[in-house]
């Protein structure tokens, strides 16, 4: 055998045989030709911008002049002592908590109701996509127009309900505003949670609810006993990972509220929106995004604590 030869092996050899024509590093096994773009994709649109933002959060940018000033503890004493910082943390927390347990209750009812081989049950659990794939903001225009006072077909069904006096805006009272914002919410993303209830359900074994029913369990009986603590993890998995997204709501609370009335639907990312786009006070809204992510690292961390959750 030639020294050429003997210095590759079989396996290398082979694929240089098969693919004459590739640069050698894409026909060799090797990992990193592979995992280069997806590196190089997290360093430019992960790793440089947190990195950015650090490094504006250390500089005061001054109105008048325009100029940044290095001052590493001016962005962050101000957040600590703004008001509607703390209030859009507020805000923030009771957006994900309701949002999380409509979508999570909702999620589970509706996919052990399509959780069944018979059918057209596959059409219809094709078909809790679909919401998946509107642009978020473009729900929350479709859901701006049907909250309207007084054109909006769900405002003009609660008004004839009686739920709500002639002409009452819910969007544009302090006191529902929250409440229609998280309409559009849960509409669209309720179907996120079916599908992974439905993927947990169907992974379940059918011997224990075999040997249930033999017991004379009822259906109530096996879903809290069996159902739910096999169906926890999946559960936990599907909480963080939701949690983490209505975190950092954005898209419908400006196209529906733009933060109002006043300051009643005023989330984090919706606060340093308003600066950054607003006031252009770059730094401060850099600030503010970085409180975002230490309380989403700190509360999700503490979340797979308590739950044992392993990703």
């Amino acid at each position: 055998m030639p020294a050429d030869s003997a210095s590759h092996s079989p396996v290398e050899a082979r694929a240089t045989e098969r693919r004459p024509w590739l640069p050698r590093w894409l026909s060799s096994e090797h990992p990193f030709p592979w995992l280069f773009p997806a590196a190089a994709l997290m360093v430019v649109f992960g790793i440089y911008p947190l990195v950015y933002a650090i490094t504006l959060s250390l500089y005061k940018r001054n109105a008048a002049t325009r100029k940044m000033i290095f001052d590493p503890t001016h962005n962050w004493t101000k957040v600590l002592a703004d008001e509607r910082v703390w209030n859009a943390i507020y805000n923030t927390f009771v957006y994900t908590g309701v949002a999380l347990f409509f979508q999570l209750t909702l999620g589970m009812l509706i996919a052990l109701l399509l959780d069944s081989d018979r059918k057209g049950y596959g059409v219809l659990r094709a078909m809790m996509t679909l919401p998946l794939v509107i642009p978020p903001a473009v729900t929350g225009m479709m859901f701006l127009l049907m909250l309207n006072g007084s054109f909006g077909v769900l405002s003009r069904g609660l008004i004839a309900l009686g739920i709500f006096p002639t002409g009452f805006s819910i969007l544009g009272t302090a006191n529902t505003a929250m409440a229609g914002v998280l309409t559009a919410e849960i509409w669209q993303w309720t179907p996120f949670m079916v599908l992974i209830m439905l993927a947990g359900l169907r992974s379940l074994p059918k011997e224990p609810f075999e040997a249930a029913a033999i017991d004379g369990a009822t259906a109530t009986q096996a879903f809290f006993k069996l159902t739910l603590p096999m169906m926890s993890k999946v559960i936990a998995i599907a909480v963080l990972i939701r949690g983490i997204d209505l975190f950092r709501a954005f898209d419908y609370v400006k196209v529906m509220t733009d933060s109002g009335p006043g300051t009643a639907t005023e989330t984090l990312t919706s606060y340093a929106g308003r600066i950054y786009f607003g006031s252009a006070d770059f730094p401060y809204a850099s600030t503010i995004a970085l409180l975002t992510l230490i309380i989403v690292i700190l509360a999700s961390t503490t979340f797979m604590k308590i739950f044992k959750v392993k990703l």
